[in-house]
């Protein structure tokens, strides 16, 4: 039975994957809204773009040309924010301190359609990203100098993405990014003692009490977390536990794609529109240990709020104490599962 008090009365949840906590404040979502709105571009994109660079045959800022690819294509980022050979240095000097970071980072078209994203794409099409998801990590994990790997998509000019054509991008570098970190100490100490997944115990709860979950097949679930922090924020987790998307077979990706094509359906369908999100992968380091503590799993986190045009933004509080949200985990699974 649905906890009514999580519905009506402000309170925190604990983020059991990062130690931190989001308020939440389901009361604020019944006020009159007096935000700003803004006029939806839903203009129909070519197939086509004689001007993208990413394109099938087009040339690139560096003077390469991108091959006639068919499905998936992949390359190292032009103006990547990693430098593989960066110079090895330390700073130590009082309270200033730094360390160099090596890394590459690569990107990844989805399609040759310009005007598809993933929402577009049917599980078979997106299967084959997820294998080039596979490949790239296992190249990049076998080597030495990589210790982290970070698939991740930005969705939409209001994530960030310069460029329309369905692509995400893969960083890899020496050391663990600030969030995996996070996920890494939490797990491990979950694990030391438990001798269990701390996301695997966590989801075998969610799937018994069918609060929060949108959509599940025999290997994956679609849910929106208990601690979710951006208001449509969703999670796929595989069912059985894996540390990372090299421990799935060919089935068990086809599933997995179809648990994306979901989700991103739905997504679009929520405010009739194209809808933004970053989403990524977080999954288990490549630096040699088995690293059972991990379970892997892809978080999606959009910013549309109320309409189309209405977007939630991190300012104020959120910047200076913590997150919080007004739309309850529960109410949003809701909107969405009606939409399936």
């Amino acid at each position: 039975m649905e906890n009514t008090d999580l519905q009506d009365y402000s309170h925190k949840r604990y983020n059991i994957l990062t130690g931190e906590w989001v308020l939440v404040s389901p009361h604020r979502a019944k006020r009159p809204w007096q935000g700003q709105n803004e006029a939806v571009n839903n203009e129909k994109r070519p197939t086509y773009d004689e001007t993208c660079y990413l394109c099938a045959g087009n040339t690139r800022i560096n003077g390469e040309v991108n091959p006639k690819y068919e499905d998936v294509f992949v390359f190292t980022n032009d103006f990547a924010a990693l430098q593989n050979d960066s110079k090895s240095f330390e700073v130590n000097d009082g309270l200033l301190v730094a360390q160099s970071e090596t890394g590459i980072c690569k990107v990844i078209c989805f399609s040759p359609d310009h005007s598809k994203s993933l929402a577009d794409m049917t599980p078979v099409e997106i299967q084959k990203v997820v294998f080039q998801w596979q490949k790239e990590y296992k190249e990049l994990a076998n080597n030495p100098a990589i210790n982290y790997v970070q698939i991740f998509e930005n969705k939409g000019a209001v994530m960030g993405c310069s460029n329309p054509h369905p692509h995400g991008q893969i960083w890899s570098q020496s050391t663990l990014p600030n969030e995996v970190d996070k996920k890494n100490i939490q797990q491990v100490n979950y694990y030391s003692k438990n001798k269990t997944s701390l996301l695997g115990d966590y989801l075998s709860q969610e799937l018994e009490k069918q609060e929060r979950i949108i959509f599940e097949n025999d290997n994956f679930v679609v849910l929106i977390p208990f601690w979710a922090v951006w208001p449509f924020e969703t999670m796929i987790v595989p069912k059985k536990h894996q540390t990372n998307i090299l421990e799935m077979d060919d089935a068990q990706a086809l599933q997995y794609a179809e648990a994306i094509a979901v989700i991103t359906k739905a997504y679009d369908k929520l405010f009739n529109t194209s809808f933004p999100y970053s989403s990524g992968i977080h999954q288990s380091p490549t630096d040699g240990n088995e690293n059972k503590h991990w379970h892997w799993h892809m978080s999606f986190y959009p910013p549309l709020l109320r309409s189309a045009t209405v977007k939630k933004f991190m300012v104020g509080y959120e910047m200076f104490g913590s997150p919080q949200r007004d739309i309850t985990a529960e109410s949003a699974v809701k909107m969405i599962k009606a939409l399936l």
